[in-house]
């Protein structure tokens, strides 16, 4: 035994070796009888080879320390109660809420073009990147033009010849009709060059209409953006016959994104009930591009993007049975893109009066659903599960589960917990964010 202790204090965890000695060295002095002495003896003998002059643990029985009278230590006094924690509290807002109608859509382009060749010819150039953004009026295409610069240069020249015969023919008439005066020239030959006089100015509308037919052959050459918008991929390489027959049947295709339209379906039991808030009322066209109509994509909070109904179709869809309802919205960062889903919220024709609103920044959540945390007339905390409407700006309204009077916790709240005693300290509605 005195072997494994002396290879344990000769190891690299000195200090536990060490531990370890002491606690032999109490137990051999504690046990008493002649064999234990003995080792005790021995234990000492190698503790003071092994640690020198160090100052040796005895294996001794320490001094026992006097007994004395003195009284035990008094308990230390009782703590004294911690104060209620302020935490900050709104009553519920009470406003008049239009009740809308929450459904699932699509958006859609305003305009969605797809560009062609009008005339036939080689595809020279292309303007744009792919995905490029562009204004209306500018070139995105450019075909073969030398043929329609020349179609165009042979209707002027036939446009000059046919002025030249009519100048020609009118001096003729003039000059001839002198001489019938005279008597030295017929009727017969008066009229031929009357005749060739307004032929000759027919000849010209026809030259004229060459003209401008070749101007526009020529303009057509050019293929450019309709409207503002975003391109799409082209669909053609350069030094491809395009515009004739069996040729491609679209260049590319340019989207119109602001506006956008966000279109949606309602069931015809929430027509119904539009109409039935509407007393029966039907809207006029002006009426209904009044009607506003909100939209947000699944990641984003509230309503951001707004417009305005711009049409409602005019009968329910008898294979769905539901009804098709489009809206305009303006969308100059492009956020919204043709046929991404949209949360579509419409108005329902009807106005709640005294609703209630609570801030949503004091709206929790769990297994059982939302929940606030109110204060009651005894200043301890409840927690209350609500029933949530609609969301006007930063509030949205608790259509049960709240009461006017009732005092909502909108700070600390991590801190507070049901059954908690707390000093309730009013806050400002406009303070709460």
């Amino acid at each position: 035994m005195v072997s494994d202790v002396k290879t344990c204090l000769n190891s690299r965890r000195r200090a536990t070796a060490r531990a370890l000695a002491v606690g032999l060295a109490a137990a051999f002095a504690s046990a008493g009888g002649s064999e234990t002495a003995r080792a005790a003896n021995e234990l000492e003998r190698v503790l003071h080879g092994l640690w020198g002059d160090e100052k040796t643990p005895s294996a001794r029985p320490p001094a026992q320390a006097p007994a004395t009278n003195a009284p035990p230590a008094p308990a230390p006094a009782a703590q004294q109660t911690q104060p209620a924690p302020a935490v900050p509290v709104v009553m519920p807002k009470v406003q008049a809420v239009s009740d809308t109608l929450v459904v699932t859509g699509n958006a859609e382009s305003v305009n969605t073009v797809k560009l062609v060749a009008r005339v036939p010819g080689y595809l020279e150039q292309i303007h744009f990147q792919d995905g490029q953004l562009v204004k209306k009026g500018d070139p995105l295409f450019t075909i073969q033009q030398d043929q329609y610069k020349d179609q165009l240069q042979q209707a002027e020249a036939q446009l000059a010849a046919a002025k030249a015969a009519r100048d020609h023919a009118h001096l003729e008439v003039g000059r001839y009709t002198a001489l019938l005066r005279q008597h030295a020239a017929s009727q017969v030959e008066v009229d031929h060059w009357v005749f060739e006089e307004k032929t000759a100015e027919a000849n010209i509308l026809g030259a004229q209409a060459q003209v401008a037919l070749a101007k526009l052959n020529l303009g057509y050459t050019e293929v450019k953006a309709p409207f503002d918008g975003q391109m799409g991929r082209h669909l053609v390489d350069p030094n491809n016959m395009v515009g004739g027959e069996g040729g491609p049947p679209a260049l590319a295709e340019i989207m119109q994104l602001d506006p956008i339209y966000v279109v949606a379906n309602i069931s015809s039991q929430q027509a119904l009930q539009i109409r039935a808030n509407l007393d029966q009322r039907r809207l006029s066209l002006d009426d209904l591009h009044k009607i506003p109509i909100e939209a947000a994509l699944s990641d984003e909070t509230g309503f951001p993007h707004r417009g305005a109904i711009q049409y409602v179709a005019p009968q329910i869809d008898p294979q769905t049975g539901t009804l098709y309802v489009r809206g305009i919205l303006s969308n100059p960062d492009r956020a919204l893109l043709p046929g991404v889903f949209v949360n579509i919220r419409l108005p329902m024709g009807r106005v709640t009066k005294s609703a209630l609103l609570v801030p949503e920044i004091a709206l929790q959540e769990d297994q059982g659903g939302r929940f606030l945390f109110l204060v009651g007339d005894d200043d301890v905390v409840q927690k209350r599960y609500v029933q949530l409407g609609d969301i006007v700006g930063n509030l949205q309204v608790a259509t049960s589960g709240v009461n006017r009077d009732d005092r909502i916790v909108v700070g600390e709240i991590w801190r507070v917990t049901p059954g908690m005693k707390v000093t309730p300290k009013p806050a400002t509605p406009g303070a709460v964010q």
